[in-house]
């Protein structure tokens, strides 16, 4: 008897924690690579090799819940004014707070500041050069 207790207890408790508030199980924020960024203003394409130090193939939109994410990233600058050799350009990490119903745009940041030349990776930087409100709901299932 005192299991069987125990046992519905319990069952109790899940079904409260599964049907409280499921709207919030569901908010997300958007990351997205597939905007051209203002070249102008010395910003280019990044693709995204990495979420979390899990590769990904690349896309247009992560659809994420709310939190703390580390994205890495390898430029796609094709300025006649970089000057470095091959294998200076590398993948850089940006971490990024996600919050519900936002949608950040990734980029490249060319500095152009002075020149860079051989090894120096200091040439660019991963930025978030434009974010707006999105609404945003994530499926109930992976088939949705």
């Amino acid at each position: 008897m005192k299991l069987k207790f125990i046992f519905c207890l319990l069952m109790t408790g899940l079904l409260f924690a599964c049907s409280s508030k499921p709207e919030n199980l569901r908010q997300c924020g958007t990351v997205s690579g597939y905007l051209t960024p203002d070249r102008t203003n010395n910003l280019y394409p990044v693709v995204v090799t990495h979420l979390d130090g899990k590769p990904v193939i690349s896309k247009p939109n992560y659809w994420l819940a709310p939190g703390q994410y580390k994205f890495t990233l390898a430029e796609l600058i094709d300025s006649p004014k970089l000057k470095v050799v091959l294998s200076a350009r590398k993948t850089k990490t940006l971490v990024i707070n996600v919050t519900s119903n936002e949608q950040y745009h990734l980029a490249a940041k060319f500095n152009t500041d002075r020149q860079y030349t051989g090894n120096n990776s200091g040439y660019w930087e991963p930025i978030v050069w434009q974010q707006d409100a999105l609404k945003c709901e994530l499926p109930i299932s992976p088939q949705e």
